[in-house]
This record gives C-alpha cells, structure tokens and sequence, in this order.
C-alpha cells in the first residue's frame, strides 16, 4: 500500500465577504496541502444561522476559484463524508453529544451572560472570561426548577493537569483547561452546537490530518484535543498562522469593507493579489505578480512569520 494521503481543509464562516485576512490564511492551508501532494477538502461553518447564508456561502467558493484555490471534495464539489455545510449535519453533533452524556461529563448550565462574568474566575489574557462552575454541581432539583423559567446551554467538565501539543508552526503550546478556560459550552442555550464540538467532530469524521488556520484559534486546540480524546476520534496535527492586523493593531475583521473580496477583485487580477498575499507570508522577497504554480514550488513554513503582520491598509 502507498502511503496515505494528506488530508486538509479550509473551513470558513459565511457570516460575510471573505477579507484578506481569510485569504491569507486560505492560502497558506492551500499550499500546504498541495505542496505535500494532499488533498483540499472545503467545509461550510454555517452553524450559526442568523448570521450564516447559503448565498455567502456561494459567494465565498465563487471567491476561492476566482484566486485559484480549488479543493478535491467538499462544497459544490461532493464527496463520501458529506454533507459539507454545518447546518446540515446535526445528527452527526447530537451523536457526538449523546457519547460526552454517557461518559458523565456534560451538565446544563442557566446562567446568563451577566452571571457567567459575575461568578467566572480572573480573565484570561485575551479578555474571555474563565468559567468558575457555577452549575457544575446543582442537584437535579435545583436544575428541575430553573429549567422552568431557562433553557440551559450544555458544558463539557474538563480536567486539572496540563495539556499540550507541539503546534507544526508555533511550536510547544500548553494549557492547564480547569485552570485556564474551565468547562467550556458544546451546545448553545438555543439548540446550535457550539464551535468546538462541531469542528472537533467534522474534523474527525473527515479524516482530515492537517489543520492550518489563524493564531487567534490556537488556544482552541487544547480544548478540542481534549474532544477527540473523549470520542476517540483521530487528531490532526495543527499549523497556527499569524493574523493580518492593520496600523492601530486591530485585527482585520469582515467589517474592513476596503479590503473584502468584493473591493479587492476590483483592484486586483488574481496573480496580483496572490503576489502581496505571499509577500505578506514571507514567501517572496516582493510583491509582485505570481502564479499558484510558481508559489507552489518555493512555499516553506520556515519563511512564514509567527509576529502578526501590520497592513497598511491605506496603501494596500
């Protein structure tokens, strides 16, 4: 038997117009994949569904073939793990939920936003909140009567101790997740499973193996290797890229009108665009015009930054 192939995948929100953020981040999990000879897989995270459209969702595989980031299965393209939009996969996350309740290890929690900030342990770095365990313990009387006047979201409890893994790009990475995060939400109040059981769970059931995408998910990953763990799932292995943010520090966000993919494919042909993006990722020594093919053949991870990268927007 030859050796297996190497599996990754773009997984974006159609919650707006991709912005050049994505497409960095796209791009770099491209290249990756297809410089190794793997195989692309495009998945739809449209898990949420007020913000989430079919006809983004279009708009964002329109954008992905017009720069030449084709995939292999997924999206408009079929495939045997399908189906390849979030919304459409339920039962395979109830599934994943029923397996968390056999183990004893889901529980609801009623509190409101004001009380989780309210009860929830110091910060982290990053301003989100630690959750304390407010509900971790309540009796099931307790929970009987509060379930009269709230539905519950669905925790996950999590383990003291250490957890870490050696990110392909940034290196040694590790988290205490009692300490540092605390029993963290897998279903929402309203019924939609949360981000990290459904991308712990699609990952898994995909096959995938590779999983590049932005350094502002790298703190995600312990709680999602966790997730495998408990659903015996196979893991993939994690590439974490810096984040594109413009001069006052901000990150680039959807919001960036100036630079989605609606204004910058009417600036920009695709191998122009594709030359600031690998110039960005340290790939080029300019930024000038190139192909995918010519990019393919000198991409390295080495030369990829690990600092977020300032933009400047005005100029771009």
């Amino acid at each position: 038997m030859g050796e297996k192939k190497l599996r990754g995948r773009f997984a974006p929100s159609p919650s707006g117009r991709m912005h050049l953020g994505n497409l960095f981040t796209a791009l770099l999990a491209w290249l990756s994949v297809r410089a190794a000879g793997g195989a692309m897989v495009l998945r739809i995270e449209d898990l949420d569904p007020e913000r989430c459209t079919r006809e983004r969702a279009e708009t964002l595989a329109d954008d992905l073939e017009w720069l030449g980031l084709d995939w292999d299965e997924g999206f408009r393209r079929g495939g045997p793990h399908g189906p390849y939009l979030q919304s459409q996969r339920s039962e395979w996350y109830a599934e994943c939920f029923r397996r968390l309740e056999e183990q004893g290890l889901v529980y609801p929690c009623f509190c409101t936003r004001a009380e989780r900030l309210a009860a929830s342990a110091p910060h982290r770095a990053d301003g989100q909140a630690i959750y304390g365990g407010r509900c971790r313990d309540l009796s099931e009387a307790e929970r009987t009567e509060r379930a009269k006047t709230r539905r519950p979201a669905w925790r996950v409890r999590v383990p003291e101790g250490d957890m870490s893994f050696e990110d392909g790009h940034m290196g040694r990475y590790t988290e205490d997740l009692a300490r540092d995060c605390g029993d963290f939400i897998i279903r929402r109040s309203d019924g939609v499973y949360a981000y990290q059981l459904a991308v712990t769970a699609d990952d898994g059931a995909m096959a995938i193996d590779q999983v590049v995408r932005g350094m502002d998910l790298l703190d995600s990953t312990p709680r999602q290797l966790y997730l495998y763990h408990l659903l015996d799932l196979p893991a993939p292995r994690f590439w974490h890229v810096p984040l594109l943010c413009a001069e006052d520090g901000r990150r680039l966000s959807k919001r960036d009108g100036d630079l989605d993919m609606g204004a910058l494919r009417g600036r920009y042909r695709p191998e122009e665009l594709l030359g600031k993006l690998a110039h960005l990722a340290g790939q080029t020594p300019g930024d000038g015009p190139i192909s995918l093919a010519e990019l393919r053949a000198v991409f390295d991870w080495e030369k990829v930054p690990k600092d977020d990268i300032v933009v400047h927007t005005g100029k771009f």
